[in-house]
């Protein structure tokens, strides 16, 4: 299948989509504060630059879009430029379980939330968080 847009034009939309303070970020954070948690970063210096980070309770949340992180759920093959687009979004799956995996063994609790669980269930998201904090010790009562 042919790409509809010139390739001018698709780099430029592909430049526009941005890394940071995406809309389901935006969500969750806005549930987060409401909700009374504090305590967190969203421009924390961490290894894989988490979307949301509790630097007291070494608890790191990324919110991972479902094209870009390969969700098992509702990822879609590209249609158009299919090597270069498989090849880097194959280099970001590999490079998350990296980061993980390094986080862990600093004693960093990751919890990674797809794009989708956030529009399908907000409070489920949110709670998963929480639960985490809690067991950390990190809510009195919340």
């Amino acid at each position: 299948m042919a790409d509809v847009l010139t390739k001018e034009q698709r780099s430029y939309n592909m430049s526009m989509i941005r890394a940071t303070n995406t809309k389901p970020e935006i969500i969750l954070r806005k549930l987060i504060f409401a909700s009374g948690l504090r305590g967190y970063r969203i421009h924390y210096r961490l290894l894989g630059k988490p979307d949301i980070v509790f630097p007291k309770k070494k608890v790191a949340v990324f919110i991972d879009g479902c094209f870009w992180h390969k969700c098992p759920k509702c990822f879609k093959k590209p249609a158009t430029n299919k090597v270069f687009w498989m090849r880097k979004i194959d280099s970001n799956t590999k490079r998350d379980k990296v980061v993980n995996a390094d986080l862990k063994k600093k004693g960093w609790k990751v919890i990674r939330i797809w794009e989708h669980e956030i529009r399908k269930n907000l409070n489920k998201c949110y709670f998963k968080i929480h639960k985490e904090l809690k067991k950390r010790g990190a809510l009195n009562g919340n």
